[in-house]
């Protein structure tokens, strides 16, 4: 597939990773070649990004706080960072033209966890009914949605390491079918010694689960009349999405010619997933400003937001910039920004 955009702008975004809150921090980090992994507790060969200064409670009340997993209070932080960015004031608006669309990866796991752990040791009376609605990986959309008041289109999505992405085309989708005005799309992940232990029982630890992070990047994807008729800042524009499903040894040159297309323009390139270990699509890049956050705060199958926002920020008025984000078994996205309104 290969989307032409022109009537979908970015006027918002955040982040809240291991680095900090915003995408400030994590450029800082890359610029300098710094680091904000850390050793995983009992296991110093190993290191994950996990954002261990977040705290609910600093965006939230805490009784409400108590009611989200992890997931959501780190969704429900960034978004209300993201609306702020945006300087969108919900309470203003119509809320049924906001939605949200999410990717994620393990949303869930530790709440699934420990709702099952109380039936296999004490039976139907060892379960946690307060446990049960947050074990679903559609529960950090809907706490932030709930939180937030968008009463829009709603959709979480899991696909591998291009989840993000796979979001972000569904949000356009969203905007361009006239579903929605304001899409907020991003990509969200949390990280606990479990999911670590199951990447090391599948092998995976030391390959493409290595330095896995947790975190969240929100987006707000905007239609420019929308954006104009607030007068909104614009941040940047969105060109084009080109997805394939796979990238077989005998039509490597041909999908890459399809993801890539004329790059003699691009100033900025952002790299998510598991590019780095694409041989197919790294040989082919241009001399361009290559960011990869996952040296910064780690990888995870939604950390494709996160690396997004940090493009955009990192994106001057008119440039032009790519983001690319793949998968072991596929799919593969590029997607296309320029900085500011494309007349």
């Amino acid at each position: 597939m290969n989307k032409l955009f022109d009537k979908i702008v970015v006027t918002g975004y955040s982040a809240i990773t291991a680095a900090g809150i915003g995408t400030a921090p994590i450029l800082l980090a890359h610029n300098e070649g710094c680091s904000a992994l850390s050793s995983i507790p009992d296991n110093n060969s190993q290191q994950w990004g996990k954002a261990g200064f977040f705290k609910a409670s600093d965006f939230m009340p805490p009784l409400k706080a108590r009611k989200m997993d992890r997931s959501s209070q780190l969704a429900t932080a960034t978004a209300g960072l993201a609306l702020k960015n945006a300087g969108i004031d919900i309470k203003t608006m119509d809320a049924e033209r906001i939605g949200i669309a999410m990717g994620c990866g393990f949303c869930g796991v530790g709440n699934s966890s420990e709702f099952l752990t109380g039936y296999f040791n004490s039976g139907v009376e060892g379960l946690a009914p307060m446990l049960f609605p947050n074990t679903v990986s559609n529960a950090a959309a809907s706490n932030a949605s709930i939180e937030h008041g968008l009463k829009g289109p709603n959709i979480t999505l899991v696909q591998r390491f291009c989840s993000a992405e796979s979001a972000f085309l569904m949000a356009c989708r969203f905007i361009e079918n006239d579903q929605a005005d304001i899409m907020l799309v991003g990509g969200i992940d949390e990280l606990i010694p479990l999911i670590i232990e199951g990447l090391r029982s599948l092998g995976q630890h030391k390959t493409h689960a290595a330095c896995f992070g947790e975190g969240c990047g929100i987006i707000i994807l905007e239609k420019t009349e929308s954006a104009h008729k607030r007068g909104a800042h614009i941040k940047a524009s969105v060109d084009n999405i080109c997805t394939i499903g796979m990238l077989p040894p005998d039509l490597e040159s041909e999908g890459c010619k399809l993801l890539l297309g004329d790059c003699a323009t691009i100033k900025h390139i952002g790299l998510s997933g598991t590019t780095t270990s694409t041989p197919a699509l790294m040989n082919r890049l241009p001399e361009s400003n290559c960011i990869d956050i996952s040296t910064v705060v780690g990888r995870s199958l939604a950390m494709g937001a996160t690396s997004m926002a940090c493009l955009i920020d990192s994106i001057q008025c008119s440039e032009n910039a790519l983001h690319l984000a793949a998968s072991p078994e596929g799919p593969y996205f590029s997607i296309r920004f320029k900085g500011g309104l494309s007349e």
